[in-house]
């Protein structure tokens, strides 16, 4: 009997000790799995974090409503271009005041951009003008009842033109009826949001009102960003609205020979 006792208690203690075995072998496998956990969580969170820091520059540089394309010289390029990967950085000083000269084949149109309210926009225009983007294009949309007329196309000279390659936010609040008067540079843009790129128009009248009126336009009123106003040269404008001949198509050819930028 002693014997079988001492059998049974050496069967215990041997199980008891394989039982403790097998649990400490199973807290270090536990313990190992959590580890490999919290790194793994470490290691999303840091790539998370790296990724946001990303996102959150080129955000910001979209925020800004500034690309990446270098600024064209003050006094213009040799040769034009037309195309671009990005929109332009900032190239004018929004507290000073520019001018664009429009040298057309029907004389010269002087307008005054509003840097200070449409920064975004009259940079944008700035540095188009400045590349040579709209030398030798020409107006093809002219409305005589509404006063519209719309250029700025190089490639097709016509609406349906691509674009510099890029296009700029809507910037500030959307423009009321009153902004729309005889004088008017604006950028012209589709319905959706945010498509301003290259185009713009001018207002040779009144009849141009409607534009930001949501009675005639509904969500579309406003959309069209105004950045500058003619200061010079309006009879010019209402000389060359009158060419339509009816289908919002110039009886004869008006081309913007050069547009000249100053600052003051």
């Amino acid at each position: 009997m002693g014997t079988e006792k001492r059998e049974r208690q050496k069967a215990n203690r041997a199980a008891k000790l394989a039982a403790e075995e097998a649990a400490e072998a199973r807290t270090k496998r536990i313990r190992f799995i959590r580890n490999v956990a919290i790194l793994l969580v470490c290691l999303v969170v840091v790539l998370f974090l790296l990724a946001g820091c990303g996102s959150s520059s080129d955000a910001t540089a979209d925020a800004d409503g500034y690309g990446s394309t270098p600024c064209p010289p003050e006094g213009g390029v040799e040769e034009p271009q037309t195309s671009f990967d990005d929109s332009f950085a900032l190239c004018i000083d929004p507290t000073a005041t520019y001018t664009a000269v429009f040298t057309t084949t029907m004389g010269d149109v002087t307008v005054e951009l509003d840097a200070a309210d449409h920064p975004i926009t009259t940079n944008n225009f700035v540095a188009l003008a400045r590349s040579g983007y709209y030398d030798g294009t020409k107006f093809f949309r002219t409305e005589a009842p509404t006063g519209i007329i719309q250029g700025g196309s190089p490639t097709t000279q016509s609406n349906t033109d691509p674009g510099p390659g890029y296009t700029i936010p809507d910037e500030g609040p959307a423009a009321t009826s009153d902004d729309y008067g005889p004088g008017t540079l604006a950028m012209a843009r589709t319905s959706a949001p945010d498509s301003a790129g290259g185009q713009f128009f001018f207002l040779a009248g009144e009849g141009g009102r409607y534009l930001g009126d949501p009675n005639q336009l509904g969500d579309d009123a406003g959309s069209y960003r105004v950045f500058g106003t003619v200061t010079d040269g309006l009879d010019v404008l209402v000389q060359i609205a009158a060419l339509d001949r009816g289908d919002s198509v110039p009886s004869s050819d008006v081309s913007i020979e050069s547009i000249t930028i100053t600052e003051s």
